[in-house]
């Protein structure tokens, strides 16, 4: 494997996907890359560099002039926190994308990773197992950006042949990095919450079903994409990934079998519309198809993994 850069390194999927990669190759042929100043603690164990994926020139150069054969692309405002900047969300989600598209169109990249989301799809999508294909009409500005990208990952393949690679991200769940302002964080801050208090107020109501995952099984996917063979590839636009799919009040329910004092109450805020704009349950069959991903956690398992870890 040549020289890997993962820009956003200091955020939730990007320091355990330089964790990931920096076990499972040479720790300083993955270099982590972010906008703060120092390297967050979890990811001082190898290379890191300031970088602010909006200065093009400065990333350009470091780019080529470290010959990078692979790129991660994670650097995004998510849902909640792109509606409150709506302009700079589109700015930071969209030029990032081109700089890192046109490098690889002009050969000094070979490989590209980005990340998509279910923010992609909107309210006249099918809820239940939504399938690959199918209407795409978001109502976010994270949404919007990301369908936008997901268009000029696929036009960049196709025209120039970029090697670009994604996947739909469901909501994602960890106890190793925070979350980074998205709508499906409630279901990272739950665990927090009813270790430490017992209590949780949720600011979606709880029959509001949205697809999950644990980031143990986020981040297998992703290396497992990156290493297919292209040519067994048939979605250059962003593949669909499932997940489980559960209510706040499920999840809550998993967690008073562990912890039976632990109460949920509910206040849904206007991360409410953004989620009832999104589909309960994800249908991942091309991805299983192509490159063979089978998920590992489902939720008591996940459970049990989150309440086990968080101190």
């Amino acid at each position: 494997m040549g020289k890997t850069i993962i820009i956003g390194a200091g955020g939730q999927i990007g320091t355990e996907l330089t964790l990931a990669l920096r076990n499972q190759y040479t720790k300083d042929q993955i270099i982590a890359a972010d906008i703060k100043d120092n390297a967050p603690e979890l990811i001082q164990d190898g290379p890191y560099i300031q970088l602010d994926i909006l200065n093009r020139e400065a990333v350009r150069s470091y780019i080529i002039d470290n010959q990078i054969e692979t790129v991660y692309l994670l650097a995004a405002l998510l849902s909640a926190t792109a509606e409150k900047n709506p302009d700079f969300a589109w700015k930071l989600n969209m030029e990032g994308l081109f700089t890192i598209l046109d490098l690889a169109k002009e050969g000094h990249v070979k490989k590209i990773f980005w990340p998509s989301s279910i923010a992609v799809f909107g309210p006249t999508t099918p809820a239940d197992n939504t399938p690959q294909h199918t209407v795409m009409e978001p109502s976010t500005v994270y949404g919007i950006s990301k369908q936008a990208g997901e268009r000029w990952c696929e036009y960049y393949y196709n025209k120039f042949g970029v090697d670009v690679r994604s996947i739909r991200y469901p909501g994602l769940i960890s106890y190793k990095s925070p979350p980074g302002g998205g709508t499906t964080d409630y279901a990272v801050d739950i665990f927090y919450k009813a270790k430490a208090t017992g209590k949780f107020t949720c600011f979606l109501s709880k029959d509001t079903a949205l697809p999950m995952m644990f980031m143990d099984d986020a981040i297998r996917a992703t290396i497992q994409l990156m290493d297919a063979p292209a040519d067994r590839l048939r979605i250059r636009s962003a593949y669909n990934l499932g997940g489980i799919s559960f209510t706040p009040e499920e999840i809550a329910s998993s967690i008073k079998k562990h912890l039976p004092a632990f109460e949920i109450t509910y206040e849904p805020d206007f991360r409410q519309a953004i989620a009832d704009s999104w589909p309960n349950s994800i249908d991942d069959s091309y991805a299983q198809q192509d490159w063979d991903w089978k998920l590992g956690f489902d939720m008591e398992r996940m459970t049990r993994e989150m309440l086990e870890n968080i101190h």
